[in-house]
């Protein structure tokens, strides 16, 4: 999703998880409010959530869809957000970019059925929110453009394209191409009543050693006002991002619009205004995403940090960046949810913090004492359907018995 490759960096050192027992940490809960954010990721990049493999009948892919959906309703949450734009592509009819290659097995094939408009008539119909998920630069997790869809607009458009990494990735530097994404991105939005739009962690790419993201040209056509590379390459992303909410608010009014970065913005180290983290990525250098700008600004209705890491943890503590997000948060109209690390749950080779079926329902019960911390998102679909050492199971028992709207 965004969420797969950017755990590409390696965090070193591990600490031991202080947990309280049990009862320590029910007694530390607060009331749960009556709305909330509960949801859950439901990623298409790579099949990793849905469908389960690409090229099944479209009665197949349709009843898996609504599966997810039925499960996260039986689990009281309150919001799925799907993935319907994952490589510069469609899950819906789109005149603008091919069908994905997630459905079919060939980009540009149509399915037989639309993806999106499904998923939101079954999700409000079980009561659930559906926010359209877009990841706005990506174009494909391969280097070929000879791979794309003939009428794919990269294949049209050389001049937009940056290969990087393995990978191919439109260029944010060009106002052309930033149009072109936001066009793309809301005609869903005017087609259907989606509930929110959602960006996630990928803006300019992950940075890959020995590599440079080649934006050369654009940097000295329109780079001249700026200081720093940098300082362009940020507002280059502010601009998408404060566009982007514009755009919603003229096609459908009433529509948010809520990003989910990666958890560190900065390391304190590096900025006195950042979290106490030794974080080999930050986004503000390294994706040149000011997320803190985001929420201070309210340039977008929610943030999702993406706090993947256990209570403890030595480089990245869970519980020490939902303190620095609460307080960024404090004050501002923009929503704080939190999100969760499910996949991780009994996963092999994690830290044996994550191979307690407790420690993702001991999140919830610390984040709770921040009053700023309005919910919390899990990543992803298929883990919550598989939860293999019984994690959300014991989030829903400890913290969902009753049912909660989400917050508007």
């Amino acid at each position: 999703m965004g969420h797969l490759s950017r755990r590409a960096f390696t965090l070193a050192a591990l600490s031991t998880l202080a947990a309280a027992p049990d009862a320590v940490a029910a007694a530390g809960r607060r009331p749960r409010t009556a709305a909330e954010m509960r949801g859950v990721w439901l990623a298409t990049v790579s099949n990793r959530d849905w469908p389960s493999r690409p090229g099944l009948p479209a009665a197949a892919q349709r009843a898996e869809l609504i599966a997810h959906l039925e499960k996260a309703a039986r689990d009281r949450l309150n919001t799925v957000i799907f993935q319907v734009r994952p490589t510069a592509d469609a899950l819906w009819p789109s005149p603008y970019e091919p069908w994905s290659e997630y459905l079919t097995g060939t980009q540009g094939r149509s399915p037989g059925w639309d993806p999106l408009g499904t998923a939101v008539r079954e999700a409000h119909a079980r009561g659930l929110e559906l926010h359209a998920w877009f990841n706005p630069y990506r174009i494909a997790d391969h280097a070929d453009p000879g791979r794309l869809a003939p009428s794919h607009p990269a294949r049209k458009h050389p001049g937009w394209v940056v290969p990087y990494g393995g990978k191919l990735y439109y260029n944010p530097g060009l106002p052309e191409v930033r149009a072109f994404v936001r066009r793309a991105m809301l005609d869903a939005v005017a087609r259907y009543p989606v509930d929110a739009v959602h960006f996630d962690d990928y803006f300019y790419p992950y940075p890959v050693a020995g590599q440079t993201f080649a934006d050369d040209d654009a940097y000295d056509r329109y780079g001249g006002d700026f200081s720093s590379r940098a300082a362009w390459r940020r507002d280059n992303i502010d601009r998408l991002v404060r566009e982007m909410a514009a755009g919603i608010r003229r096609v459908r009014p009433g529509t948010r619009f809520g990003i989910s970065p990666f958890g560190v913005w900065r390391n304190a180290s590096t900025d006195p205004r950042g979290s106490e983290t030794r974080a080999g990525v930050q986004t503000y250098d390294d994706l040149y995403a000011d997320t803190r700008a985001w929420v201070r600004h309210h340039w977008i209705d929610y943030v999702v940090p993406q706090l993947y890491w256990h209570i403890g943890f030595a480089t990245a503590d869970y519980a020490k960046l939902v303190d620095w997000w609460a307080t960024v948060a404090k004050g501002t109209r923009t929503h704080l949810y939190i999100g969760e690390a499910l996949y991780r749950a009994g996963a092999a080779g994690q830290p044996s913090a994550w191979q307690d079926p407790v420690e993702l329902s001991r999140h919830l019960t610390l984040a709770a004492r921040h009053p700023q911390v309005r919910g919390h998102v899990f990543f992803a679909a298929k883990d919550v359907a598989a939860d293999p050492i019984g994690a959300m199971s014991r989030v829903i028992a400890d913290h969902y018995e009753r049912s909660a709207k989400p917050p508007r």
